[in-house]
């Protein structure tokens, strides 16, 4: 018999060797994290353990609110008071299914019983009759777990399927639901895997085993007992009793660049260990030829860099071993993967995925081709409606009293279906997005020229051929389409638009080929489909316009860059670029006090100055000097070469001299993890953020050499290509090293599959101190790809890193 105790810890959860159990230390239930969460042998297996209103909730079901959180170590409980507000109020107005008038109170009780827990829910008063045996207690089973395992339900066998199947029925109120996968008092899942094992007894309503996944393709297996009749204390009452170990310990994680690095840049490796290890073995490097291995390194007394989130980590720099080759790092009996060190280690495969594949996918109002197959058909050539007034849209998109045009609301807006990519695993068109995706190409370009051709893509066909050069640099060509996207908009309505997004939340789901979504065929009223000989559907996306000077300036900023890119590439199209921007940047007015709208001013003055150099544009960068010296991180892409260009003296003494502090600054808070970055874990993957410091860095150490270095820019795309936490060491770069995210949260997510040059988030925290990278397509907090940064930031970095470290 298994005499070990759980114990609640100094972090706040429940913890013994091998297990630890949370309650409401997280709390994001549209992302499957947060509520009573089990965490096995270092993996999650279960989370979002609440009282729900649904037998299997999806991303936009109601939530409840989260009160206090009382813990008391002595006694091993943890009690957490939640309620439920009024649904039709909740969740901004766009919540698809409400339950109006619903409100309860209840708490979430936890108690630890020897290695098990005791779970509990009160409600403070017995519900509605009508939602008797209704709403119920949900714990949510991560899928990629449990597939092909088999469960015990009241020692009846069953078998967790790959994928979700029927039989579906109706509920009492009409709505479709599956028929659970099995019903009983007692649950064992995976019987006959010890690493695996976890036994569910119910001591009041009986236990369901629902799959989620039947109603939401990202939805989870669900263990579920409904809340009886007029029951309020003890309305739920489980025994949760996981198998442990109590000698188990994490197993060591080496972690490094996934594609390998150059001769001359800084090389180490994180080592990941269990906290409770005290003694440590030797680090090796390995060289691999084509008949021996040789140690070329070993540190015997490998550095200690101390505790971070739960493990314990060491660092082995190898910095001074410059020798192309293959290698690998052993530690204990524990291999990384091979990686090389040399001097074209970036001249093939590492920036030009992105390139090559991922930006061409990501093409909206193009049809794409890839030799034998089409990514997407034409699509959303019936862009765009104008959106209803006085609406607040899902995804953010909120129209005001006004269209801001003299477009009504449900008018078509002609112009709007050229350019732009997809913005991220959806298909929406942000413009923040297209800008920043267009910005990072156009640095990229201007700072490490290359004309690399691979794609051909024609405008006036509206066809992209991947692998077919068609002799016009890729890059220009995919600024060129981003711009297009933008001059449209504001050509056509006199003023730049928030964003283009689908009417429903059906489309906003939606799972396929982009050309699916709508019928391109611009709606008018009345109007037959020739093909169909029926009325059109009102399904083409809806335009959605702002006044927001902040988003309004940086677009100023972006257009002034794009014009000097384009030029000699296409003149016409340059002169709208620069044209556009000096009117924004004119007409746009903001409140000082506002500091990013005055931030963008500033910057948009630096691009205007740099394309134009006109006084004007110079006096506002030598008036805001102090401004600029007390954030250079917020001016840092163009602080460089206004410097240089402008070339007067106090500036740029002032410059220099903030330059200095902030690096001083950076050098400091790099030191509070082993990864060389400043990095603060959150639900989300700090990947693009990472990225963005390093882009930040790269251009600080481009304008001002002397003053900072370059190592913290590609300590980040280190970061990025794998040299980050958790036990999943995978590059954020789909295609991208070694080994990668090859199921990732894009357009093609239900595949199971990934876009080349994709770059995803990548680890997350499960709060308070689990790194996570779990291979799952549907975690947008860790997967998923978006257009506006974050693989733009690693084209940057690659490429910079492919320039610098082969020319300086």
């Amino acid at each position: 018999m298994n005499f070990a105790q759980l114990k609640i810890n100094d972090s706040g959860y429940y913890e013994i060797q091998s297990l630890n159990v949370m309650l409401f230390d997280d709390f994001y239930p549209e992302g499957h994290q947060g509520g009573l969460t089990i965490i096995q042998f270092g993996s999650r297996v279960a989370a979002n353990g609440d009282v729900r209103l649904d037998p299997a909730p999806g991303q936009w079901s109601p939530v409840p609110k989260v009160g206090e959180r009382k813990i008391d170590k002595e006694n091993g409980i943890i009690t957490v008071d939640l309620w439920y507000p009024d649904s039709s109020k909740d969740r901004k107005g766009f919540n698809p299914v409400i339950y109006p008038g619903l409100i309860f109170k209840y708490k979430v009780k936890t108690e630890a019983a020897g290695s098990s827990i005791k779970l509990t829910v009160d409600l403070e008063e017995p519900l509605p009759v009508e939602w008797d045996n209704k709403i119920g207690f949900n714990l949510e089973l991560f899928p990629g777990h449990f597939f092909g395992e088999h469960y015990l339900m009241d020692n009846k066998s069953g078998v967790f399927p790959r994928q979700a199947g029927g039989p579906m029925k109706k509920d009492d109120d009409g709505n479709h639901q599956v028929v659970p996968l099995a019903f009983g008092k007692e649950l064992i899942v995976v019987p006959d895997k010890e690493e695996k094992r976890i036994k569910f007894g119910s001591n009041k309503s009986e236990l369901q085993l629902i799959d989620g996944r039947a109603l939401h393709n990202n939805g989870w297996f669900v263990l579920r007992s409904t809340i009886p009749a007029g029951a309020y204390k003890n309305a739920v009452e489980w025994i949760i009793t996981p198998e442990i170990d109590t000698t188990w310990r994490y197993k060591p994680v080496i972690q490094v660049s996934q594609v390998g690095y150059h001769p001359e840049q800084k090389k180490f490796a994180v080592i990941e260990l269990d906290k409770l290890t005290n003694e440590y073995d030797p680090v090796q490097l390995i060289k691999i030829d084509k008949d021996k291995q040789t140690i070329v390194k070993q540190d015997t007394n490998p550095a200690l860099w101390g505790n971070f989130l739960r493990y314990k980590y060491l660092c082995f720099d190898f910095s001074d071993v410059a020798d192309e080759g293959l290698y690998k790092i052993k530690y204990d009996d524990v291999g990384s993967n091979l990686f090389e060190i040399k001097k074209d280690i970036y001249s093939r495969n590492v920036w030009q995925p992105t390139l090559e594949y991922f930006l061409p996918v990501q093409m909206c109002h193009m049809r794409i081709e890839d030799r034998y197959k089409v990514w997407h058909g034409l699509c959303h050539m019936d862009d765009a409606l104008m959106a209803p007034v006085n609406h607040n849209h899902f995804d953010g998109y909120y129209q005001g009293e006004s269209t801001l045009t003299k477009f009504q609301s449900g008018e078509h807006v002609p112009g709007i279906n050229i350019g732009g990519w997809h913005d991220a695993g959806d298909y929406d068109l942000r413009v923040e997005s297209q800008a920043g995706t267009v910005y990072k190409l156009a640095l990229a370009y201007e700072f490490f020229p290359n004309d690399y051709d691979e794609t051909t893509i024609n405008q006036e066909t509206r066809v992209v051929e991947i692998h077919k050069p068609d002799g016009e640099p890729d890059l220009l060509q995919q600024i060129e389409h981003g711009v297009l996207a933008i001059v449209g908009g504001y050509e056509s309505m006199g003023r730049l638009y928030r964003g283009i997004i689908e009417p429903t939340l059906k489309q906003y789901v939606h799972l396929g080929d982009a050309a699916t979504m709508s019928d391109n065929l611009i709606y008018n009223e009345n109007e037959m489909d020739p093909v169909l000989k029926k009325l059109l559907p009102k399904d083409d996306r809806w335009v959605f316009t702002e006044e927001n000077p902040t988003r309004e300036l940086y677009v100023a900023q972006v257009l002034a860059a794009a014009h000097r890119l384009l030029k000699e590439f296409n003149p016409e199209l340059a002169g709208k670029c620069l044209k556009i921007s000096e009117e924004i940047y004119n007409k746009t007015k903001i409140d000082e006090s506002k500091y990013f709208a005055l931030r963008n001013k500033i910057n948009a003055s630096a691009e205007l100055y740099l394309s134009t150099t006109k006084k004007e544009y110079e006096k506002t960068l030598l008036d805001n000097v102090d401004i600029i010296c007390r954030d250079i991180q917020g001016f840092s892409e163009v602080i460089g070469r206004v410097v240089k260009k402008i070339n007067d003296k106090d500036f740029t003494n002032k410059i220099e001299k903030a330059v200095k502090e902030s690096f001083r600054e950076i050098s400091e808070q790099q030191k509070d993890n082993p990864y060389g970055v400043p990095y603060k874990p959150r639900i989300w993957g700090a990947g693009w953020e990472i990225q963005s410091f390093g882009v930040n860095q790269l251009f600080l150490y481009l304008g001002f050499p002397e003053i900072i270095t370059s190592e913290y820019a590609f300590n980040a795309l280190s970061f990025v290509l794998g040299c980050h936490p958790g036990e999943n060491t995978a590059s954020f770069v789909s295609g991208v090293g070694v080994n990668s995210l090859t199921v990732a949260y894009g357009v093609n997510r239900d595949e199971w599959s990934y876009i080349p040059g994709g770059v995803a988030s990548g680890t997350a925290l499960i709060r308070p101190d689990l790194p996570e990278l779990k291979v799952w397509p549907y975690f947008w907090q860790q997967t998923e790809y978006v257009m506006g940064g974050g693989a733009t930031d690693f084209m940057v970095l690659a490429m910079a890193a492919d320039h610098l470290f082969n020319n300086e």
